[in-house]
């Protein structure tokens, strides 16, 4: 586990001159890998590395060196079926230094090119630097766990596990009108924009070359598919049973001692459950705040004691909430505006006084099912009844029906396509209320140039599946995926997600319909698998992830210091404050709950004070140069 930076110049260029801005821009990475770093320069390219010790504490250090020093490796993640890879390379005739998964990504490299990413079970990113061929080859896992930004551009192309690394010498813009209105519809900046013009994020299942004097190519090496099979319930129980044991297995490889996040839902409860047959002495770590009906902490510690297994928990205040916020956003790169982070933060702060990795559940909700949202089709039904012709003058029939009349939003959503509703697990600010928001509004940039091209993709199966892809392709990497690593790698915390596995995707991949939604409820084949090893009150309970009271904080504790910010912010040639006062007023007096339009905003502008107003942050940011 680690963060890297580097750049790879288009010409031959020797001069070292530039090796300050290396030494500093990795030194930004410092909260990525606090145990060691590491070097690599040649006429061509540059590479800095710093390294969380995780597999291998004593040989893994990097970059790394394979064949005569042909090849060299800068890796951040972990791939868990390296020494079952290692052993088939073995018979190859391929050789060993270390007993790191790093050197075996390198020789399996050698011997398959492109072609070895189908046979990583893990979570990555990387480079490799081929001397000889002056060839550069990066990838990104499938699910999108770590992070790979970039930089192309004439004097060369640049890289990093954070975009901070790419914004040393300038501030941050935002650049990117496009970019800035995704975000107020989705409350996060979608692959591949970032904030800033030039710099991208490689998107998941896709690996890119550059060869020196020839221009960049970015191929796309996975993509989910869904094959919905319909098999006696009692069968795919026990497929995904044993398919979860296994990858809970794998995902414990490790030399240092690995523990677990619980909530009181029952993703979370079941990596527990499974983790601590493995290791009996598994640490877990909870979360909470101290308002009524925001704080799960005594559900994790009653479910922790029926496992047997110690529980560490952390109670959040407002003040506590505000003050940490400048850190998190620093650490987020761009705007990323789901109030969960934080909790997350808070408990990876927890956890990382205790140990290297812990588990998390995030993905089971994406592979099996688990929104509730995935029920609204059949709630709409009846309204593929109707006839095109016949579901457009009912929707044209409920926008006439005044105000916020009960009703009106179901006449608007079952008469709706699929294709046109849904745009992933939120959808913060409309179109039309982005246009009385943005002060630049562009019309050619509508959140449909993003779910558009997805629908494409997509067009068999029923809508559950449709939905299920969006959210893999939008807000599982977009938003879960980047708050988990950038919370937890803030803390120098390794965290691994088993139900995000290339063999339980396989397994999920072919549910049907009546397994994910069945039974009047969500995720019902894999409630079915937990029955017998997740205890009653964690599973049938309603899912609530991490829950932040903002909504009531946003009308008493936190008014004054939101009125504030709103004020003194100036991203007036960003956004009109005359609309985010009305919303704050009215929400204040509980008119309408406007607390995730208004929190979109505030995290914008706590984006704009951190990363263009360069506002001095806390001394727990770690960004020492060398």
């Amino acid at each position: 586990m680690c963060g890297f930076f580097g750049y790879l110049y288009h010409f031959r260029k020797p001069n070292m001159a530039d090796v300050e801005h290396l030494y500093n821009a990795t030194s930004l990475l410092t909260h990525r890998g606090p145990d060691d770093d590491g070097y690599y320069a040649d006429d061509y390219i540059r590479i800095g590395f710093r390294r969380l010790s995780i597999i291998d504490v004593h040989g893994g250090q990097q970059p790394l060196a394979y064949d005569g020093e042909r090849y060299w490796i800068a890796f951040n993640g972990e791939i868990y079926n390296y020494i079952e890879l290692k052993e088939r390379l073995k018979e190859q005739g391929y050789t060993f230094q270390t007993s790191s998964d790093t050197e075996v990504i390198l020789a399996l490299y050698c011997e398959l090119g492109a072609e070895m990413l189908k046979h990583l079970r893990g979570m990555f990113a990387f480079v490799i630097w081929d001397k000889q061929r002056q060839r550069l080859f990066a990838a990104r896992d499938s699910f999108g766990i770590k992070p790979f930004f970039y930089q192309n551009n004439e004097r060369g192309m640049s890289f990093a596990s954070e975009k901070k690394s790419l914004l040393q010498d300038h501030n941050d813009e935002c650049s990117n009108q496009e970019a800035l209105q995704h975000y107020f519809t989705f409350q996060y900046v979608p692959d591949p924009l970032t904030f800033s013009n030039d710099i991208k994020r490689l998107e998941p299942g896709h690996y890119l070359v550059k060869e020196t004097g020839e221009p960049l190519r970015i191929v796309q090496y996975w993509q989910p598919r869904f094959f919905p099979t319909h098999r006696p319930l009692d069968h795919t129980v026990e497929k995904i049973r044993n398919i979860l044991q296994d990858s809970v297995h794998m995902h414990m490889r490790s030399d240092v001692p690995v523990g677990a996040f619980l909530s009181g839902g029952i993703d979370s409860t079941a990596i527990v459950s499974l983790a601590k047959d493995i290791h009996p002495n598994l640490k877990t770590f909870s979360v909470g705040f101290d308002r009524d009906g925001f704080n799960e902490t005594d559900i994790a510690g009653e479910t922790a004691d029926k496992f047997g297994v110690e529980n560490i928990q952390k109670i959040i205040g407002p003040d506590e909430f505000v003050s940490a916020l400048p850190n998190i956003i620093w650490h987020m790169d761009d705007a990323m505006a789901d109030p969960s982070a934080i909790p997350l933060y808070f408990v990876a702060k927890e956890a990382s006084k205790h140990l290297k990795v812990v588990l998390s559940g995030e993905g089971a909700d994406e592979l099996f099912g688990g929104y509730h949202i995935y029920r609204e089709p059949l709630a709409l039904k009846w309204f593929s009844l109707l006839s095109s012709p016949g579901n457009k003058a009912l929707r044209k029939a409920a926008e006439k029906i005044p105000g916020q009349l009960k009703g009106k939003n179901y006449l608007l959503r079952g008469s709706t396509p699929l294709e046109q509703r849904y745009v992933g697990n939120a959808k913060i600010f409309s179109e039309s209320e982005k246009r009385e928001l943005l002060t630049h509004y562009d019309p050619r940039f509508p959140y449909e140039n993003i779910t558009r091209p997805l629908f494409k993709k997509i067009q068999y199966g029923d809508s559950v599946t449709k939905m299920q892809y969006i959210d893999l392709l939008t807000w599982l990497r977009g938003d879960i995926l980047v708050k988990a690593d950038k919370m937890t790698m803030a803390h120098s915390l390794e965290l691994r997600v088993p139900f995000l596995d290339q063999e339980v995707f396989k397994v999920a991949s072919q549910l049907s319909t009546a397994d994910k939604i069945g039974d009047g409820t969500t995720k019902y084949a894999l409630r079915k698998v937990m029955e017998t090893i997740v205890p009653e009150t964690v599973l049938h309970r309603k899912k609530l992830g991490f829950p932040v009271p903002i909504r009531h904080w946003l009308k008493d504790e936190l008014y004054d210091w939101a009125y504030n910010l709103i004020q003194q912010s100036p991203t007036d040639l960003h956004i009109r404050k005359s609309v985010v006062f009305k919303m704050l007023e009215e929400h204040r007096k509980g008119k309408r709950d406007y607390s995730r339009k208004l929190w979109t905003v505030l995290t914008f502008m706590l984006w704009h004070n951190v990363y263009v107003e360069q506002s001095p942050l806390s001394p727990d940011v770690r960004r020492q140069p060398r």
